[in-house]
């Protein structure tokens, strides 16, 4: 495996503005991997979104793409990338059928939508027009759109963004199938059980600067309490002792607590990607 995007000091200010949006950020993505760039609104997750999907150019700095400058490849990148934005863009007076085939009409190699729209359960609703569509709906057709190029990198905003549980994690498993194929995944969301379930890595952008690229696991163990908290029944109530993780299983209390009490359950001291979100950015995201 490569690398698929190789970002070194970039920069990019919108013409109406004083000040970087991107402030010289540099990070990889990595073929064959989940990167999820996390932060909140504002920070500047969708302007770099926008970059690496070449609708903005005018940057400063260096971006390869599977090792050629991104400013030199022209539009056959487009038959290798799939993008799925937050808003889904459909033709709402068009049927969910007559979507997807003009669509495809876009490009040389297309992906058996027929197959993708009955995983996510619209093929039943393929003669419906998209303007007829629930919100759900909608977001399951955008996300077989971004599909329909068999994508070697795929772009997705809020990918599970008001969707249901079930179809949630319909979505999701696409994503990882795609992902142990091969496929390379750039992923934005303030949707943290997304990060928890598919990233292999992620990076925060806080008002333009990027900070903490690194796995989750990772990140968990830098920011967790190194700590195992128990709770046990005692005389009808629940009661709970906490203990340092180092060396625990040298801990006499805590091997006698084991021994000796009715367990109710048992946590490490680990830290939510919320949690985390909260401490890097500084945004509440409730």
């Amino acid at each position: 495996m490569g690398t698929a995007f190789n970002i070194e000091n970039l920069k990019f200010k919108y013409p109406t503005s004083k000040n970087d949006t991107i402030k010289g950020i540099s990070f990889n993505v990595h073929e064959g991997e989940i990167f999820g760039l996390l932060g909140p609104s504002g920070a500047g997750k969708s302007t770099t979104q926008k970059i690496l999907i070449k609708l903005l150019e005018d940057y400063s700095g260096q971006i390869s793409y599977f090792g050629t400058d991104l400013k030199k490849i022209g539009k056959d990148f487009y038959e290798e990338v799939g993008v799925g934005f937050e808003m889904p863009v459909h033709f709402s007076k068009m049927t969910a059928i007559e979507n997807m085939k003009f669509f495809s009409g876009f490009y040389k190699n297309t992906a058996n939508y027929q197959e993708l729209m009955e995983r996510v359960g619209l093929w039943e609703h393929k003669d419906v027009k998209v303007g007829e569509y629930s919100k759900g709906m909608k977001v399951r057709l955008n996300f077989v759109r971004a599909m329909l190029n068999n994508p070697r990198v795929l772009f997705l905003d809020e990918v599970t963004n008001g969707l249901d549980p079930k179809n949630a994690r319909i979505i999701k498993e696409i994503i990882s199938e795609y992902r142990s194929n091969g496929g390379t995944v750039f992923l934005t969301t303030h949707l943290m059980n997304d990060v928890d379930q598919l990233c292999d890595r992620v990076g925060f952008c806080v008002n333009g600067n990027l900070y903490e690229v690194s796995t989750p696991r990772n990140l968990k163990i830098k920011y967790g309490k190194h700590e195992v908290r128990v709770e046990y029944r005692e005389n009808e109530a629940i009661k709970s002792s906490v203990f340092p993780l180092q060396d625990i299983g040298y801990n006499n209390d805590f091997n006698t607590l084991l021994k000796e009490k009715e367990i109710e359950t048992i946590h490490s001291g680990e830290t939510s990607m919320e949690d985390i979100f909260i401490i890097v950015t500084g945004v509440d995201l409730k």
